[in-house]
């Protein structure tokens, strides 16, 4: 561990990691204060999981990845409550502390993909929801809900830089849900504290910050001309934004496909221009709710389309998909929460098949990309962790 790594983690676990990141009181051994893992593996204290599930105390929804689960579906944080008992009252021996901390290690994946790198992890990385992969540069953008919400790693898995300042100000981002980076080299980011698109360049400067309205702007994915496909969760709509990033000016904001329903993760094949979409549909009756896997040509036609109910007639067990990429093939490849596995789906003109890619190894994945090397990143949230697999 790096001393730089050591500095960067106690800045984010000082201001992020010790404290509800719903009332941003600090946590505590007891009471109202007490950390509690909800299923999806955020952490929220007691009295913000109570006032979430309301007086009926039946449901909830999780305030950063919007899964649904139930006040007795949640447990105790016992690596924050241990953390509490060694720092103290005065919360002496953060920095010792930090020194043991770091992503768990991953079992191995299937034979032929095997577990590369593993970056972040509890402590340097707080609830990521979104990463992206620079083309060409072996750069990897995570956005999570640290102090500073932007995150850059080499490709040994060192943090090189970190920015985007939580905060009020314009270009500061109040809550990042999703990071693409374009071929020209900005990170465009989607804030659903403001319900904005903003925009940086890789030294952390903001250029742009684009509000057309949006109501609830979630995933996106850059085109190889830096242009950038954008779901819109709220509208059940997706858009096309065209910027010229270097200016820091917006040429347009078009809806290109409307009535999806709660549109989240979003990719592009960058090389037939095909778009895979996925919807998270509502429960109906005691169900916690499904997913369905859409894929529009270039045209944005759709082409194919499979729901969770859909695919378990055909794979062995419920997938609910949370992430989506193609790979250079242009097979779609999904996250699945419910096997905590990654699933490839196939090419548009054979989907659905189902060939597990990794099985093993992963909590809670949430976000998915490819590098340029043909290496697979998985965003990890049920540990912090960033994984990076190659066969």
């Amino acid at each position: 561990r790096s001393p730089q790594a050591g500095m960067a983690a106690e800045d984010e676990v000082e201001l992020s990691l010790l404290e509800c990141r719903v009332c941003f009181e600090p946590y505590g051994p007891d009471g109202e204060r007490r950390p509690l893992n909800l299923p999806c593996g955020h952490v929220l204290c007691r009295g913000c999981v109570g006032a979430l599930a309301g007086a009926e105390r039946r449901r909830l929804e999780c305030p950063f990845c919007r899964r649904p689960c139930g006040p007795a579906e949640t447990s105790d944080c016992r690596p924050l409550l241990q953390l509490l008992e060694l720092l103290g009252p005065a919360g002496s021996g953060l920095a010792s502390a930090l020194g043991r901390s770091g992503a768990g290690a991953a079992a191995p994946a299937p034979a032929g993909l095997g577990l590369r790198l593993c970056l972040g992890g509890w402590g340097s990385l707080v609830n990521p929801t979104g990463v992206a992969a620079c083309p060409g540069s072996g750069l990897l953008a995570v956005a999570h809900d640290g102090k500073k919400r932007i995150h850059i790693f080499g490709p040994s898995g060192f943090c090189l830089r970190r920015f985007g300042e939580r905060g009020d100000a314009g270009n500061d981002i109040k809550y990042p849900l999703d990071v693409t980076v374009t071929s020209d080299g900005h990170v465009v980011v989607t804030d659903g504290g403001d319900c904005s698109v903003k925009a940086f360049d890789f030294e952390g400067r903001g250029v742009l910050a684009v509000r057309e309205g949006f109501c609830l702007p979630w995933g996106l994915d850059a085109t190889p001309k830096s242009e950038v496909i954008l779901t819109d969760s709220e509208a059940g709509v997706l858009y096309r934004l065209t910027a010229d990033f270097q200016r820091g000016e917006l040429k347009k904001c078009q809806m290109i496909r409307s009535r999806l329903v709660s549109p989240r993760a979003v990719a592009v094949c960058q090389t037939s221009g095909a778009i895979v979409v996925i919807e998270h549909l509502k429960a109906r009756g005691p169900s916690k709710g499904s997913t369905r896997v859409k894929i529009f040509n270039a045209e944005i036609d759709l082409i194919g389309q499979m729901d969770s109910f859909g695919l378990n007639l055909i794979f062995p067990s419920r997938i609910y998909a949370t992430a989506v990429a193609f790979d250079k093939e242009g097979r779609v490849i999904v996250t699945d929460v419910c096997s905590q596995a990654v699933v490839c789906l196939g090419k548009p003109e054979e989907f659905p098949i189902f060939n597990p890619l990794i099985s093993h190894g992963l909590s809670y994945p949430v976000g998915l990309t490819y590098m340029a090397d043909d290496s697979l990143v998985v965003l990890d949230s049920g540990d912090h962790s960033i994984k990076v697999y190659s066969s």
